[in-house]
């Protein structure tokens, strides 16, 4: 291997800085795995020399990106991450026109409901709201999950376009993109999921078709079956994310 191969990492786009390019990818390889890394362990994941990727750590613990334990010396996230992310999803008018309809769900069906987007192939539960059976309702911070094994993902995997496929399919997921082709137009999804849960998910539909998030709701096959979530659940969903929809082509 060459040594401007190890400097530059990984190839990208034409115009793009490979510095740049490589901080990101670094990022990207902290939040995988154990919670603090090594510098050894992070410079042969990227292909980057030891010095390169050392200088691009140093800079990222600088503005706070990541952070080095002073005892260990390995790398971690850095806690300027979540200010970023917060002031991002602040700003996303779709949450904000979801989040009322989350708690109405709720409160009409007593089972938890969730807002996704979906990014980098990942399905991230960015506010939810616990079903009644775990003990009242509360806020849980986000979480994320592989885009194909969710009902949400799976939604907006299909509206995303090649690229959005490309990115979940690197997951691992077995699901073919011939099954994804006929969810680009579903209004929703139902899915089994283990052990015992099923899960309902609908896009929020933008004026331009586009899917900026979708609205999960989730609950136990025992306590309510196939027949329930049919009848009950998922015309509730329809007119929760139809509603969001309107709102967002109003706005």
């Amino acid at each position: 291997m060459s040594g401007e191969g190890r400097e530059g990492g990984r190839g990208g786009p034409p115009g793009t800085l490979g510095t740049v390019r490589n901080a990101v990818m670094l990022l990207d390889l902290l939040s995988q795995g154990p919670a603090h890394q090594q510098l050894t362990d992070l410079a042969e994941r990227s292909d980057l020399s030891l010095p390169t990727a050392h200088r691009l750590l140093r800079s990222l613990a600088v503005a706070g990106l990541v952070e080095q334990d002073p005892v260990s010396q390995r790398y971690s996230l850095g806690q300027d991450l979540v200010r970023l992310s917060e002031r991002y999803l602040a700003r996303l008018s779709v949450l904000r026109g979801i989040a009322p309809y989350l708690v109405e769900l709720r409160r009409s069906l007593g089972e938890t409901v969730l807002a996704a987007l979906l990014t980098g192939g990942w399905i991230v539960y960015v506010d939810r709201l616990e079903g009644g059976q775990d003990g009242g309702i509360y806020r849980e911070p986000g979480r994320i999950e592989p885009a194909l094994e969710t009902a949400a993902g799976r939604l907006l995997v299909a509206r995303g376009g090649k690229r959005a496929w490309v990115e979940a399919a690197q997951n691992g997921s077995p699901l073919a993109a011939a099954e994804l082709a006929g969810l680009a137009e579903a209004p929703h999804l139902t899915l089994t999921r283990p052990p015992d849960r099923w899960e309902v998910a609908a896009p929020v539909v933008s004026p331009a078709g586009a899917a900026p998030a979708a609205i999960a709701i989730s609950g136990s096959r025992e306590r309510n079956d196939e027949d329930w979530v049919r009848e009950r659940v998922v015309p509730s969903l329809l007119r929760a994310a139809e509603a969001v929809s309107r709102g967002l082509a109003d706005g």
